[in-house]
């Protein structure tokens, strides 16, 4: 049978690079142990109220999802002090990046973008026929000069990552205000603050009041990172309700599953299991700097629960058959670059001496 051609806009996707499972790596290097420090998980869990709501949920699954997600919606309105009407729950904050693209973007629009970033969002531009519009990072952070002036009339769309994906870094209060300043009310600005819950710096700014002055400001949050449920799919965007009813009607009904909705609510309740978090990781991320700056290997500062290292030393390509998995990803003017989440300190401290080890054979 002939080949069904696809869109030309999807030629020009790359898929999202998942990995290998480790077990599978444990298989092929014959391997007793394998580290998984590659998807920027929370490796400390979640709530153990999640798991109680979870329990509950299970009585009702020959329901249908509540479409409407009213209870996460009316906790998340409550939490921030915001209209409900102002809240999209969507499956991961992924979805809403897609959905923002599906309803606002046609052939010929652009978005601008970071270079290196979350690769999700030029994807969903390209898969709606617009083009990405990417600018460098200038030392591992968004260059958002640059990014303005890549602006024009095509633009229909800005994407902010703070903190950045894969680099950790962010863009400071004065910087961010500025740039928001300058922006045409036509244009959206989608700042994807994911890891917004494991920033500690003084300089961070708080996007939740601009809201008010901005009805093209769209706020992504998730509950995929420090809130431990990657697996259930649960993100949420805060933004003008004029959007939000724009993207209902591009959404899937049921986008978000029963017991992840159940999974959400109760997690949002425990503060205290996301703080205590917060304060385990800021420790592991002192700790794992300190040892990468005595082994003189460099990283950008991060406020986020990973790190990205960097190397003039090829080692990257060798850590999985060392039982260490991280996201290996390109960085202009280095041979070796790669993300790296934090885990325990038993997790850290065991990458710690596999970097070391690698480092050392090629020094060699």
């Amino acid at each position: 049978m002939a080949r069904i051609q696809t869109k030309s806009a999807v030629e020009k996707i790359v898929s999202y690079p998942l990995g290998i499972s480790p077990e599978e790596i444990k298989e092929k290097y014959n391997l007793m142990a394998v580290r998984k420090m590659s998807d920027n998980e929370n490796v400390y869990g979640c709530s153990p109220e999640v798991r109680n709501s979870i329990s509950k949920a299970m009585n009702s699954l020959y329901f249908y999802p509540d479409g409407t997600v009213s209870l996460l919606k009316r906790k998340l309105a409550g939490f921030y002090n915001i209209s409900e009407d102002s809240f999209l729950v969507s499956n991961g904050s992924e979805e809403i990046i897609r959905l923002l693209t599906r309803a606002y973007i046609s052939a010929g629009d652009e978005a601008v973008m970071a270079q290196n970033t979350f690769p999700r969002y030029e994807t969903n531009v390209l898969i709606e026929g617009g083009s990405a519009i990417t600018v460098p990072l200038q030392n591992g952070t968004h260059n958002l000069r640059a990014m303005y002036e890549k602006m024009n009339e095509k633009t229909k769309m800005v994407f902010i990552c703070n903190p950045n994906n894969p680099t950790g870094t962010i863009v400071g209060k004065t910087e961010l205000l500025q740039f928001i300043d300058k922006v045409p009310s036509n244009i959206l600005i989608i700042l994807d603050e994911a890891y917004y819950e494991y920033v500690n710096s003084e300089d961070y700014p708080d996007s939740i009041p601009l809201l008010a002055q901005r009805p093209n400001l769209i706020i992504l949050r998730t509950f995929s990172k420090i809130y431990g449920l990657a697996g259930l799919r649960v993100g949420y965007g805060i933004m003008h309700p004029e959007i939000v009813n724009d993207l209902h009607k591009v959404k899937d009904v049921f986008n978000v599953n029963h017991l992840a909705q159940a999974a959400a609510s109760a997690a949002l309740n425990d503060q205290d299991f996301i703080k205590d978090c917060a304060q385990k990781n800021a420790k592991e991320m002192k700790f794992v700097c300190q040892k990468l700056t005595e082994l003189h290997v460099g990283y950008f500062p991060s406020q986020s629960n990973f790190i990205y290292i960097f190397s003039q030393l090829p080692i990257a390509d060798n850590l999985i058959a060392n039982g260490l998995v991280v996201r290996k990803m390109k960085l202009d003017g280095y041979l070796d670059a790669f993300r790296m989440t934090l885990g325990t300190r038993e997790d850290n401290e065991a990458a710690l001496a596999v970097i070391n080890k690698l480092l050392n054979e090629q020094a060699v």
